[in-house]
């Protein structure tokens, strides 16, 4: 598995923006975006994951996994 998929990433339609908009808690904040929701997902796990690759290049801590951890339920009871 790679490290990417241990974290949470959200792909929303925003009406005000009229496009799709990819986020992933604790690693990014809502960064990509377009209008095709399955090319936002895939732009954003590339982010995700080169973002994952710099902090281990960096010697950084890489932010606690999301995923598998109740975020989203916690955002959906938070909307």
């Amino acid at each position: 598995m790679n490290e990417g998929a241990k974290y949470l990433k959200i792909v929303k339609w925003f009406d005000e923006d009229q496009c799709f908009i990819g986020q992933c808690p604790g690693v990014i904040d809502p960064y990509c975006h377009g209008n095709n929701e399955k090319d936002v997902y895939a732009e954003l796990c590339e982010i995700v994951d080169e973002r994952l690759d710099l902090l281990k290049k960096e010697g950084k801590p890489l932010p606690e996994r999301t995923y598998g951890r109740g975020i989203a339920q916690k955002l959906a009871e938070a909307a």
